[in-house]
């Protein structure tokens, strides 16, 4: 049986909800038809404020350019800077310039000034005087003796010899002596020893610098890029078209001949301050010159010499000199101080220079402060005390001036570290023995 509830009043909450909102919109409708605004239609918006939803203030303002105002700009820079290019770049009309040395006034030389000025001045030459008696005929006529003067070409007196060819001769003569002084002279011999300078020294007789004033006998002239020249053209070659020299034959089959490189490592270093001795260490093989198959000196051979220490300014290799083989068995033989070379086969070797640069810059900004220090003179300061700093100057300056120098001459250092690769050039041949293990390859 079906029973249906009973309407006591009590409806339903969505219900009660829909019927509020309904009855709102009729209210809002009627109160809207009633002020008579718009009864029929719907009533626009108007849009909300926007200053009171920003959260932030407004962004900066950008200034911008104008590209007319850039492009003007650039126009009138090229205009003047093509203007500028163009008035430089013209022909100048300069004027002559003002020559501020008046060349017709300069003094000149009293036998220009005595000269004739044309051609028409000169004086007439008279008859023509023999060479030898022209001088003592016109020193005779001048004062005023009635010489006769003999004609030209004439034949001389009986008894008397020509006076021609006695010119003659004396002018042979005078260039044989000229020669001979030439050829005997020291400036050409500077070179030469031994029984060269005993004979140049007999025919030439006392040095030249003995009779130049205030010379010092003792010292030799120092030789000049002149005279090396002239006495390297002035030797004489060989005229022989054929050497005296012959086939010399093999003085052993265990020979390593000049011209071979023997291959090795220094053992100890190098540093250019002080001389010293050295070792190297052979680090390949050695065999025979005429077949290449007989070992001749071994891996591992100790090699002996020394190193020139005096380093030039500028210079950045250390040369070097051999003097000892010795051999793994104990055997040794002399080198007579072979040259070490680099692995290139340039001389001497090139690792590490040490200019001094700290030392000089130093010695540079010592003299700078010390300069420095002694100009700070005061106008107030009496003559005494001027006179005190000035000479305190002069000395500090010259102290300055003294260390600068001094770091100067040091010569730079240079340093070979251990195990630099090197190569001794053979220049004399060596005669060696084989070795007994493994002599052969």
């Amino acid at each position: 049986m079906n029973t249906r509830p009973q309407d006591d009043g009590v409806r339903p909450v969505s219900n009660r909800i829909v019927e509020a909102e309904v009855e709102t919109d009729v209210e809002t409708d009627v109160e809207v038809d009633a002020e008579g605004d718009e009864p029929d239609g719907e009533r626009p918006v108007a849009p909300a404020n926007p200053d009171g939803f920003r959260l932030g203030g407004e962004p900066p303002r950008v200034m911008r350019l104008s590209r007319k105002a850039l492009a003007t700009l650039g126009l009138l820079a090229s205009v003047g800077i093509g203007g500028a290019l163009i008035y430089a770049l013209q022909p100048q009309n300069h004027l002559p310039a003002e020559n501020l040395y008046d060349t017709n006034s300069r003094n000149r030389a009293d036998s220009v000034n005595g000269a004739p000025a044309n051609y028409g001045d000169v004086p007439k030459l008279g008859p023509a005087l023999p060479g030898d008696l022209g001088g003592p005929i016109v020193a005779a006529q001048r004062g005023g003796q009635n010489v006769p003067i003999p004609p030209i070409g004439a034949a001389p007196a009986a008894g008397q010899p020509d006076p021609r060819i006695a010119a003659a001769e004396q002018a042979r003569e005078r260039a044989a002596q000229e020669r001979d002084s030439a050829r005997t002279s020291r400036l050409f011999l500077a070179g030469e020893t031994g029984t060269t300078d005993s004979r140049s020294a007999t025919a030439v007789g006392p040095a030249p610098s003995a009779s130049i004033p205030g010379a010092d006998p003792a010292l030799p002239s120092a030789p000049t890029a002149t005279s090396s020249r002239r006495a390297f053209l002035d030797q004489r070659g060989n005229r022989s078209t054929e050497s005296p020299e012959r086939i010399m034959r093999l003085a052993s089959p265990y020979v390593v001949q000049a011209g071979s490189v023997i291959p090795a490592a220094l053992i100890t270093g190098i540093r250019s301050d002080l001389p010293g001795q050295i070792t190297a260490q052979v680090t390949q093989n050695v065999y025979d010159s005429p077949t290449g198959r007989i070992l001749l000196i071994p891996q591992g051979s100790r090699l002996i010499g020394e190193y020139d220490s005096e380093v030039a300014a500028g210079q950045n290799r250390v040369l070097l000199a051999w003097d000892r083989l010795i051999l793994p068995g104990g055997q040794s033989i002399l080198l007579d101080r072979l040259p070490g070379a680099d692995a290139a086969g340039m001389a001497g070797l090139e690792d590490q220079t040490n200019y001094h640069w700290g030392n000089m810059l130093k010695a540079a900004l010592i003299s700078t402060l010390l300069g420095a220090g002694t100009e700070l003179i005061s106008n107030g300061d009496s003559d005494l005390i001027r006179a005190l700093r000035f000479g305190t100057q002069d000395t500090i300056s010259q102290t300055g001036r003294q260390v600068v120098q001094r770091q100067l001459n040091v010569p730079p250092t240079l340093t070979v570290r251990p195990g630099f690769s090197l190569r001794i050039i053979v220049t004399r041949d060596l005669v060696l023995e084989p070795m007994p293990a493994g002599g052969t390859r």
